[in-house]
């Protein structure tokens, strides 16, 4: 049966609309599963925000123990440069002052006759005792080489009549 205009027309308005609501279902489909997508890069986005936040603090941490050990380390060489600079200006000063000891006892030494002649006495006797030393290994050595030579002209002596006995 051939159907009226009317019929026709409520056929396509039905049909309008049930491709109307497909078309609502779909988009209400795809609004939801881009809500869900959005809610995960959200919290995605949201816990990198957090760990980037916690690694720019451990970063920050991490950079303030290095400058301090930075300042640590050059205290140390400042330090170290002072104890050497002390150290040669103690240096300095002890020669100067031993130089200057040395001389008030040169001085004090010198400047009195008692002083004097007992210096020369010491110088003496320690002249004494050098040379006395060096005669005894001298003699000691003498003593040596003579043995020596005695025993040698004896094997000679020896030597001397053998040859004449053989002769």
């Amino acid at each position: 049966m051939a159907q009226t205009r009317t019929q026709r027309q409520a056929s396509a308005n039905k049909a309008a609309a049930t491709r109307k609501q497909n078309a609502a279902n779909r988009s209400a489909s795809r609004t939801k599963a881009s809500v869900r997508t959005t809610r995960s890069s959200a919290a995605a986005t949201a816990r990198s925000a957090r760990r980037t936040g916690r690694e720019a603090a451990r970063t920050g941490r991490q950079a303030t123990r290095t400058a301090g050990r930075r300042l640590d380390v050059v205290s140390d060489r400042i330090d170290e440069l002072g104890r050497r600079a002390q150290r040669v200006l103690y240096i300095q000063v002890g020669v100067a002052a031993t130089a200057r000891d040395a001389l008030v006892r040169n001085v004090q030494t010198y400047t009195r006759l008692n002083s004097v002649a007992r210096e020369l006495d010491q110088y003496e006797r320690r002249g004494a005792r050098a040379l006395g030393r060096s005669e005894r290994v001298l003699t000691r050595r003498r003593r040596e080489i003579e043995h020596q030579t005695e025993g040698v002209r004896k094997d000679a002596e020896n030597i001397v009549e053998r040859v004449k006995r053989l002769a």
